[in-house]
């Protein structure tokens, strides 16, 4: 409900106000959403069909939610969007450790408040962005730190027994009444803290150190794990799994276009490098990256390759294009497909290699990712050199192949300016014409772009031979390459 000018019990209950537990006032909004035809999340691409249906049907039969996925399958955001569908404010008794409802208090300070002020007992409002809360799964937390504990200190300063509530120190679940708590990563919680949630998940009250008080709370608890299987370090216990409601998996996007949605909404890009024009080429290459990595063997495939993936490499993309602008003191025009390997580093954190990739080294790794996402891709936008040589037809390639084998080589520098990147590109014989015939509707940069990408594409295809540079890439003919002749990769 809206917040209105009441400030006590009195004026709430002549208002009419109808206390409502949040399970079913989750659902009684999701319902109105449904029917304005709102959407729940904003910034969650690639659910709309399979997660997010799942997780409305979970809202509306009230239950307890887990949400299980690899990392970087937005769990987390999810679940702090969930407020959304809160109402706006609700009414707490002041002072209330508990957030007591006031016309349904549970705990002793809010009981005794309104048995001694009547309807004269001090009303104050929660709004919605403050009725979440969130602990992550670590080793140290305690019982105490989550249901809570008996606080003997307390209990000699007032003189009360320890059977008597006023001495409990509430832990975080308590103080979250009429919130939603999440807990991420759940495995990571020790089982015997998962056991102590077996009541607040069924009963919906919490006990603590076997004192005899029953503290029936209200609350939408949504949970986040990884697989399983995972890691070593633990596992969902069953009955607490049974007591969960529902379980919804979560999935990375099912295509590049998704997945560049993505990143495009979440890569943080300053004003000054929103000016770089990136090709739409650039950009389903940063996304081809992710897909070769979560099949690549070199991967552990039980990790995952998140989705910060490429929106870190997207972001690494563009400051690399940025840097050679800001070194040669040149104005912001465009990214250049070398500027992929800037964001090697930005990989190299995001991906968690099985033995024989620690073996080779994430950079060479991160390398190897880049030059399969570049031949993969390649196909999808030229013919496949190998169904060519199959069918013994005049590869499309021949003449630029053929003026790489009159020892001409071709060096792109990271630094060079953009009227020397243009004219170096635009020397090779039939390069600009078979980016032309394929592509004839780009722009001046994204035809540069996409020449120097067939040139990578030829090397990933055993056209061309490629090096490495220091400071750049280095194209030759092939043969020339086996015979030693020519620059030597780094």
């Amino acid at each position: 409900m809206s917040k209105p000018g009441i400030h006590t019990l009195g004026e709430l209950k002549q208002n009419g106000y109808t206390p409502l537990g949040i399970k079913d006032e989750l659902r009684k909004n999701l319902v109105k959403h449904l029917a304005d035809g709102q959407s729940m999340f904003t910034d969650i691409f690639g659910y709309e069909q399979t997660v997010i249906p799942e997780l409305q049907r979970a809202i509306l039969s009230r239950h307890n939610i887990l949400f299980l996925g690899l990392r970087g399958q937005a769990k987390t955001k999810m679940a702090r969007q969930l407020v959304n569908l809160l109402d706006e404010y609700i009414p707490v008794v002041a002072g209330s450790p508990l957030n007591d409802d006031p016309l349904v208090p549970v705990s002793a300070f809010a009981k005794e408040l309104i048995a001694v002020k009547g309807n004269e007992t001090p009303i104050d409002w929660i709004h919605r962005s403050e009725r979440f809360a969130e602990k992550l799964a670590t080793p140290d937390v305690s019982v105490a730190d989550l249901i809570g504990d008996l606080d003997p200190i307390k209990a000699a300063n007032l003189k009360l027994s320890l059977a008597d509530e006023k001495v409990i120190h509430y832990g975080l679940v308590p103080r979250s009444n009429r919130f939603i708590f999440v807990i991420n990563e759940l495995p990571d919680l020790q089982a015997r803290l998962q056991v102590a949630l077996f009541n607040i998940l069924q009963e919906g009250d919490v006990q603590i150190r076997g004192f005899n008080l029953r503290i029936p709370l209200d609350m939408q608890f949504v949970f986040t794990a990884n697989p399983e299987d995972y890691t070593n370090r633990g596992s969902i216990v069953t009955p607490l799994k049974d007591r969960i409601g529902s379980q919804i998996l979560t999935h990375y996007p099912k295509s590049i276009e998704l997945s560049k949605l993505i990143t495009q909404n979440q890569a943080k890009l300053s004003d000054e490098q929103k000016k770089i024009k990136i090709s739409p080429l650039l950009s389903d290459l940063v996304e081809q990256i992710a897909v070769e990595a979560r099949t690549s063997e070199y991967v552990d495939p039980k990790s995952g390759v998140s989705a910060r993936l490429t929106i870190t490499a997207f972001e690494s993309l563009v400051s690399s294009a940025e840097l050679r602008f800001l070194t040669n003191k040149a104005a912001y025009t465009f990214a250049r497909l070398g500027d992929l390997y800037g964001a090697i580093p930005a990989i190299n954190g995001k991906i968690e290699l099985v033995y024989e990739g620690e073996q080779e080294g994430p950079s060479v790794i991160a390398q190897n990712l880049i030059s399969m996402a570049v031949r993969n891709y390649f196909v999808k936008l030229f013919p496949d050199p190998a169904k060519l040589k199959r069918k013994k037809e005049n590869s499309e390639y021949s003449v630029i192949a053929s003026w790489f084998s009159q020892n001409n080589i071709l060096d792109l520098l990271d630094s060079e300016s953009d009227k020397v990147y243009a004219s170096a590109l635009s020397v090779v014989d039939g390069l600009e014409e078979l980016v032309q015939k394929y592509h004839p509707k780009l722009s001046e940069s994204e035809k540069f772009v996409m020449m120097e990408f067939v040139l990578h594409g030829m090397a990933e295809h055993s056209l061309l031979s490629k090096n490495k540079l220091m400071e750049g890439v280095s194209f030759k003919d092939l043969f020339g390459s086996l015979m030693g002749q020519g620059l030597s990769p780094e």
